[in-house]
């Protein structure tokens, strides 16, 4: 199964709080897109892991992702070992992605933190001709964080507009009822006052303000990003 875009997360939620609306706009222009939830979510508070397995597949609908897979590492205690960094290599191997979303490397989740450690990593791995697991050898072109939610000093490198992808990106999160319905809070986004939902439209239309948009997604890459024309740039500066 190969795809264009892979999103690798720690938990069944993750990628839709943090780039459903990119992988939704991706899959509008043709693009082939998969998602790898390292974890069950057995360990969390709300709902069961089992139930969390049957929203993360009416999200993946909504979402129109080629392929969701669950790499079955344990909640909670993720680890960067030889043995979990196959795992998530042989699942690169499986869909030979050219770009891939990772969580952005600090956080206050263990899980999410060693997840984009774990998956950059993995990435690496993947291209070894001589590396030990299942599957063709092969090495993602561009790895890509995503900001969201975030309160480092740290500015985006892009941000994607989702305006015409956001109506839907809200769907795929409404899916998760069994941990978001009544609540405040989620993974990397404190509460504010608003229920969920609410905080994730302000969250999101202030990343899209940040590009004169109405709704965005921030992303950030350790590599500078080339640019061939400079008269095409958008975002007006006054």
């Amino acid at each position: 199964m190969q795809v264009d875009i892979l999103a690798i997360a720690a938990h069944r939620d993750d990628v839709e709080l943090t780039c459903a609306g990119t992988l939704l706009k991706a899959t509008d222009a043709g693009y082939r897109t998969g998602i790898l939830d390292l974890t069950a979510g057995e360990s969390g508070t709300r709902g069961s892991a089992d139930l969390r397995a049957t929203e993360a597949e009416r999200a993946a609908a909504v979402l129109g992702v080629r392929e969701r897979r669950n790499a079955g590492l344990p909640d909670a205690h993720l680890a960067n070992t030889e043995a979990t960094r196959r795992v998530l290599v042989e699942a690169i191997r499986h869909f030979a992605p050219r770009i891939v979303i990772l969580p952005f490397p600090v956080g206050r989740h263990p899980d999410h933190r060693l997840a984009s450690e774990l998956g950059r990593d993995a990435c690496f791995l993947a291209g070894l001709a001589r590396y030990e697991a299942a599957g063709t050898p092969h090495r993602p072109h561009k790895i890509l964080y995503a900001l969201a939610y975030r309160e480092d000093p740290l500015k985006p490198t892009f941000v994607v507009d989702i305006s015409d992808q956001f109506a839907r990106k809200m769907d795929a999160i409404r899916c998760y009822a069994s941990q978001f319905d009544g609540a405040k809070a989620a993974g990397e986004i404190f509460p504010t006052g608003q229920d969920l939902y609410s905080l994730v439209d302000t969250q999101n239309a202030h990343y899209g303000s940040l590009i004169r948009a109405r709704y965005g997604e921030p992303f950030y890459t350790d590599e500078t990003v080339q640019i061939d024309d400079v008269v095409a740039l958008k975002v007006q500066s006054m």
